[in-house]
């Protein structure tokens, strides 16, 4: 996120934590130390009202000033950590600070308290990650670029998939196609399931040989901006059987249903339950053991979330969802169709704009 993007969030952060009784906080995760200042190397924000200070190592001083103008860089030392660093800056001018209590170990957390002596800790309560939830138009735009990127990738592959490929080789050239594209790198790794390897969700690219009449499970992503898209798409290899066929158009017609649902205000596990039931009716009961989707962003998966667990979140304007309804039959096939969208007022805005119909190869 840009400079004064950036900037607004910090300050949005500093009210809520100055309403819970802080008077800052000390950020250490990657994305949440580039969402709130946009410095994208390793360190530590040290933040106040009256003070915005990156504490990192020399590897990264230039960069931060290049990235982060309005903010104070200061370096460790061999002989002084972050903790102690930070304190040169905050002794005096606070009495409690907020920490990534998700994140931040025990042991950590006990140096800190050591480095940064005088001061009360608490939990920032994922405070940046749910300012995070709903994107800024410039955090759209990267990530539709990114499923821009994304959708080229697998379209200008398609002709290199046939019987007698493997998983891997089709997840490297899917790859390297998103990287010839304009992606900074792939968003996660690159799932390729063929034939029964396809019930497993999250399959790891094999040396299994693609087969006529298998089913292929393409699950991928690029990254653009620090942003990341995700869409899956199960292609037909030599024509598939009738049964296979209605697993398909199953799974197709739970997505499609769940898309038209999302509107603001829904709660996100009544998108979920439109594509659960749906499935479960069908008689595929039992084989969608998954959510049917989560936000993304600097992450691959950020919340909210539609899935059963999802409590009381509700959709709401700007956030970024995907919507991946799945049938897994264990040891014959699965299918699984995915779309990255953006929530608008009229409801969901697809970036992921590649055609859901069955491809055959």
């Amino acid at each position: 996120m840009g400079g004064t993007a950036a900037s607004r969030a910090l300050d949005e952060l500093l009210d809520q934590l100055e309403g819970a009784g802080f008077d800052g906080a000390i950020i250490h995760k990657r994305e949440n130390i580039r969402y709130l200042s946009a410095f994208t190397g390793e360190g530590m924000l040290a933040v106040t009202r009256g003070l915005r200070a990156i504490v990192t190592d020399f590897r990264y001083v230039e960069q931060a000033g290049i990235q982060a103008p309005g903010w104070r860089t200061i370096s460790t030392t061999s002989e002084r950590g972050h903790g102690a660093t930070a304190y040169t800056l905050l002794r005096g001018s606070v009495k409690r600070l907020a920490f990534e209590d998700d994140y931040v170990s025990v042991a950590h957390m006990r140096k800190l308290g050591q480095e940064i002596p005088d001061v009360e800790f608490g939990p920032i309560d994922r405070g940046p990650e749910k300012l995070r939830e709903i994107k800024t138009p410039e955090e759209i735009a990267s990530i539709a670029k990114a499923c821009e990127i994304a959708c080229a990738a697998l379209e200008s592959i398609l002709d290199e998939i046939r019987p007698g490929r493997t998983e891997r080789e089709i997840a490297w050239t899917l790859e390297r196609a998103m990287l010839e594209r304009g992606a900074e790198k792939p968003a996660f790794e690159t799932i390729a399931a063929s034939g029964p390897n396809g019930s497993l969700p999250h399959a790891v690219p094999s040396d299994r040989k693609l087969e006529k009449g298998d089913f292929l499970t393409l699950d991928f992503g690029a990254r653009h901006n620090g942003y990341c898209s995700d869409i899956t798409r199960t292609l037909a290899i030599g024509g598939v059987s009738p049964d296979k066929r209605k697993v398909y158009e199953t799974v197709l017609t739970a997505q499609t249903t769940a898309l038209d649902a999302v509107k603001p205000g829904r709660l996100c596990r009544e998108i979920d339950s439109i594509a659960r039931d749906y499935i479960d009716a069908a008689g595929y009961g039992g084989m969608f053991g998954h959510g049917l989707g989560h936000s993304l962003g600097l992450l691959i998966h950020e919340d909210p979330r539609f899935s059963q667990s999802a409590g009381g979140a509700t959709v709401k304007v700007g956030h970024v969802m995907t919507v991946e309804p799945g049938i897994y039959r264990p040891g014959l096939d699965g299918v699984r169709i995915e779309d990255t969208v953006k929530v608008t007022e009229d409801g969901a805005v697809r970036l992921t704009t590649m055609s859901k119909e069955l491809i055959t190869l």
